[in-house]
């Protein structure tokens, strides 16, 4: 794709063609962001939690209709305690900062994980604004905190089971089950960092969905970053196991 030296003019192409409707991002790169500068990690932590806001910002501008940020895995969690504790402090600070944001454009904030791993202070927070923003109809913002792909494929298989019994789990059963039920489809995952995996993040989600991974650093992906994912995304021919021409013949939304 030629580069697009004005960001209005390559927000302006990005809204002239059709947007996916559900984004999920894997914010990777924070740590080395801060090392390659000299920094404690705790600082690239900080830089990209600007990075979150001015991202969110745009998503909801452009009006996509749901944002997915991987903030934090299960495995995070055994990194160590000092950094835990900056990272969990961290997000208490975007909670309150960002509430009034969240409200204001008319944002949901979800989250989805073992959320009872979080502190106290966390989930206070996180239970406020998730409470308040409960009847906000614009983009819905969800955090994956405490996340484990694997293990929300399991709890689901367990609940669908409960309700459905083993012979009567097929995929639709199996979704609605899913920490994510109720979210559009999935249509395209971005990972920064120049990192090539998905790490065990919305394995069941990722099924069809369009994969962007980027060298920039998490703390450096800004409004500008996200639209040329954007971009890249619009110029792709999603066929779902189709033929190209086929998809040629399907009738327009």
């Amino acid at each position: 794709m030629a580069e697009i030296a004005d960001i209005e003019a390559l927000r302006q192409r990005v809204r002239e063609r059709p947007l996916p409707r559900h984004v999920a991002i894997i914010m990777d790169g924070n740590g080395r962001w801060a090392e390659a500068r000299g920094l404690p990690r705790v600082a690239g932590h900080r830089e990209g939690s600007l990075s979150v806001r001015a991202v969110t910002r745009e998503a909801r501008k452009l009006g996509l209709d749901a944002l997915t940020l991987y903030a934090l895995s299960v495995q995070n969690l055994a990194r160590p305690p000092e950094e835990v504790k900056a990272l969990m402090e961290l997000l208490a600070e975007f909670l309150d900062s960002e509430r009034a944001e969240i409200l204001d454009n008319d944002i949901r904030l979800e989250a989805i994980g073992d959320l009872d791993r979080l502190p106290g202070f966390v989930r206070q927070r996180l239970d406020a604004v998730r409470a308040a923003s409960a009847g906000n109809r614009g983009m819905v913002l969800t955090l994956a905190l405490s996340y484990d792909g694997r293990e929300e494929l399991v709890q689901a298989a367990r609940r669908a089971a409960g309700k459905h019994g083993p012979a009567g789990i097929d995929a639709a059963a199996l979704a609605g089950e899913l920490w994510t039920a109720g979210l559009p489809e999935l249509d395209l995952l971005v990972r920064t960092s120049g990192e090539r995996r998905i790490s065990n993040f919305l394995l069941w989600q990722c099924a069809y969905a369009e994969l962007c991974f980027v060298d920039t650093l998490w703390p450096d992906f800004r409004e500008r970053e996200l639209l040329l994912a954007l971009c890249d995304y619009q110029g792709r021919e999603r066929r779902f196991g189709l033929t190209g021409a086929q998809v040629q013949r399907a009738p327009r939304e």
